[in-house]
């Protein structure tokens, strides 16, 4: 059996849970939530960043981050599925753009939950503001197409929206209708997005 350390509310937890899904795996990982700030949690011995999501085979040896683990996760299946021959880099491009604005996003949520609020870092904040609306804007611009079965990138980019869903109450979507009615089509299409969905 293969363990997945995560945190239900963590984006690329999810995107490795989609992926599963999506690959008909789900049925081989134990899910073990991780606690990333408990010094004492031995996620720490897993993986020496001490990061979510991490992926222990049965041997013992641990893949992080996500995009390695989903790598794993589609050579298991049979390869070239959520990462296909012929779009490979246009995938792995989106899934990069996606996951640094959730990364940039974050950024923005550790830095208020983990400094006082007299101590943060206001340049920092905006910095990492704009990489989410320049993401975001190039998107807007061109959403992805996506055939019937998604692939890492449009994966990616459902569990980066869904993420500023949670943590900036879905502001995104008052100027970005396209990406709106992208996810819509996904989660309709897409029933592991819902059934992934943190719901605390």
């Amino acid at each position: 059996m293969l363990v997945l350390r995560s945190s239900p509310a963590s984006p690329f937890g999810r995107k490795v849970k989609i992926a599963a899904i999506e690959l008909g795996l789900m049925d081989r990982i134990e899910v073990v939530a991780a606690d990333t700030s408990d010094p004492s949690e031995v996620l720490r011995q897993q993986n020496p960043l001490g990061k979510i999501p991490t992926l222990v085979l049965e041997d013992g040896t641990t893949l992080f981050d996500s995009r390695v683990i989903v790598e794993y996760l589609d050579h298991l299946a049979g390869g070239k599925l959520l990462l296909p021959g012929q779009p490979r880099f246009a995938q792995l491009r989106l899934q990069a753009l996606a996951d640094g604005v959730c990364d940039a996003a974050l950024l923005q949520v550790y830095e208020a939950r983990f400094r006082p609020e007299d101590g943060r870092n206001a340049d920092w904040l905006t910095h990492q503001g704009g990489k989410v609306s320049r993401g975001l804007a190039a998107l807007e611009a061109a959403p992805p197409l996506f055939p019937s079965h998604p692939r890492i990138g449009e994966i990616a980019l459902a569990c980066t929206l869904g993420y500023l869903d949670l943590r900036f109450g879905g502001a995104w979507r008052a100027t970005h209708p396209k990406l709106v009615a992208w996810l819509d089509d996904f989660a309709a299409r897409v029933p592991a997005f819902e059934a992934t969905r943190f719901k605390g």
